[in-house]
């Protein structure tokens, strides 16, 4: 019952639905994409379940249109960092938020264009915010593994003797964050390969990964990004 109030909790909000409804988008693609190239007798079912995950693409891309806000101040009070002690996380922190500003008015023009509201071609729009994207976890990937880096230089300074001399609950504070700077490392990889798959073909690997790969990593993804959530709201009880 526990849990099931905790799912009915997680849906009233805007950011635990969204997480909700990619994850079940991505894992439909998975189960789907498997069904129509492994399972000819089930590629009925694959194939609706494929759809099934389009729609709901769909719909987050439709819930996307009202998050420029947020973004915005989001962005607005980050600034240029200034409370950041790291010059090159406050830097790739900067450049991310920037990224992500500029990728929500580029996939909503996109989504305007394949609606036949405005008569832009939607492919360049597409493409150019799925480009904003994928610099924008390219620098996630860069930061988590900069401070992954300085936590481990900490944790093992021979200099300082950082273990022995920090009291038990700063040591297990440091090592939380370092297993959620790993955790969004892995995230942030699964969506970059994802973000150049969808990017014009001829970049790198871009077109070539069938729909079951697209999913596996995005059901990874998803699955990583609820659990840091729920980590989050446990350490705030």
């Amino acid at each position: 019952m526990a849990s099931l109030s905790g799912l009915a909790s997680a849906l009233e909000s805007y950011r635990g639905r969204d997480r909700l409804i990619r994850t079940l988008g991505y894992c439909c693609q998975l189960v789907g994409g498997v069904l129509v190239e492994k399972c000819p007798a089930s590629s009925e079912l694959g194939t609706r379940l494929l759809a099934v995950s389009t729609q709901l693409s769909h719909c987050r891309t439709v819930l996307r249109l009202f998050d420029d806000l947020a973004m915005f101040v989001y962005t607005k009070q980050y600034g240029l960092g200034a409370e950041e002690e790291d010059a090159f996380v406050r830097w790739t922190s900067v450049l991310g938020n920037l990224a992500d500003q500029l990728y929500y008015p580029c996939e909503h023009v996109a989504w305007a264009a394949d609606a036949n509201i405005l008569h832009v071609d939607s492919f360049r729009w597409w493409t150019l915010s799925t480009t904003f994207w994928a610099l924008s976890l390219l620098l996630g990937v860069a930061r988590s593994l900069w401070v992954m880096l300085r936590l481990r230089q900490r944790l093992r300074s021979p200099a300082v003797a950082f273990i022995s001399q920090l009291p038990r609950g700063k040591q297990r504070a440091v090592s939380a964050q370092l297993q959620l700077e790993a955790l969004t490392l892995l995230s942030n990889l699964a969506d970059l390969a994802n973000a150049v798959h969808w990017l014009p073909r001829g970049v790198l690997w871009a077109g070539r990964f069938p729909p079951w790969l697209v999913g596996l990593l995005g059901t990874v993804s998803s699955l990583l990004s609820l659990y840091q959530a729920a980590q989050a709201d446990a350490a705030t009880l």
